[in-house]
């Protein structure tokens, strides 16, 4: 099936700054994430995913108030006084990130592209989870598995998964979710966090998610480019499908082609949107160059 929003398109913007290196990307990431989870996000995430139950911690003499339920009958009578039992969230989750590393994740046309806007929302759960003492992982994936790298915890482990998002390039240039969420299924055996983030520009997929969000508490993050949804008109050009070198003619100014583009852009949203309420799971949709802070913030109270 051809897709309209995979193509290239030439960004005439002059250049004002020389781009960064890799490593001043990844300073970048870390300085702007540890100030959003500093400042905003730190209580939000850990409210908004529990832990994995309700662990023991000590005993304390009973006062008012207290829960009868939970009084240790036990210890009250070697102790000739009431005690009840205190329990605390046993908190440490995994975190795992599903990057879709396709090439149509290269495109954008506002302020940054879609795998760029992946990469910083990545950086900003990371440093959330980092800050709750979870761990973290990351999957690249396009039509195969690109990379895993297992879930771990520190400082180190998160600058070290940023880099590789910053920097990491697939072999493929296709998309397959199916292949990364069976990988996932059959690696992550206890119950964890899972984001997907991917323009979600693929079919197939829904048993596959159906499955992974019965096991784990998964939250879908779809990123899309105003030029997605609405195809410029600027006349008869060449565009190339980058997922595997089709190319063809399109008259931009033409009304139908025009309203065949719009119409498949939302199609692929609203598909997503269904498939992830049928599985269970949650769906966050963001555009290049939004303030994606706001929309995650926004989630976590909801989910609060």
């Amino acid at each position: 099936m051809w897709f309209f929003n995979k193509r290239k398109i030439q960004n005439t913007e002059p250049v004002t700054s020389p781009p960064l290196g890799v490593g001043g990307k990844v300073r970048d990431l870390e300085i702007k994430s540890k100030k959003l989870t500093n400042h905003l996000f730190t209580g939000e995430y850990h409210t908004a995913f529990k832990g994995r139950g309700m662990a023991f911690k000590e005993v304390k003499e009973y006062a008012a108030g207290d829960d009868i339920r939970f009084i240790d009958w036990n210890v009250s009578a070697r102790m000739g006084s009431t005690y009840s039992k205190v329990f605390e969230e046993e908190r440490e989750l995994s975190v795992y990130l599903l990057v879709d590393a396709s090439a149509s994740n290269l495109f954008g046309t506002n302020q940054q592209n879609k795998q760029e806007l992946i990469a910083e929302i990545c950086a900003v759960l990371a440093f959330s989870a980092l800050n709750n003492n979870d761990k973290t992982g990351v999957l690249f994936c396009t039509d195969k598995v690109e990379k895993y790298i297992p879930s771990s915890k520190g400082r180190e482990h998160v600058l070290y998964m940023v880099r590789e998002l910053v920097s990491f390039k697939p072999v493929s240039h296709k998309t397959d979710l199916v292949k990364g969420l069976q990988y996932l299924n059959n690696i992550a055996k206890h119950k964890s966090i899972v984001f997907i983030l991917s323009d979600f520009a693929d079919a197939g997929y829904h048993e596959a998610l159906r499955v992974a969000a019965r096991k784990h508490d998964v939250i879908g993050v779809q990123v899309f480019d105003k030029t997605d949804k609405y195809l410029p008109k600027i006349g008869l050009v060449q565009v190339a499908d980058p997922e595997t070198g089709a190319t063809l003619w399109l008259d931009t100014n033409d009304t139908s082609v025009q309203v065949a583009y719009n119409r498949q852009h939302h199609k692929i949203m609203d598909d997503a949107a269904m498939i992830f309420r049928k599985a269970g799971a949650d769906l966050i949709q963001i555009e290049t160059g939004q303030d994606y802070v706001k929309a995650l913030q926004h989630f976590f109270i909801k989910r609060a």
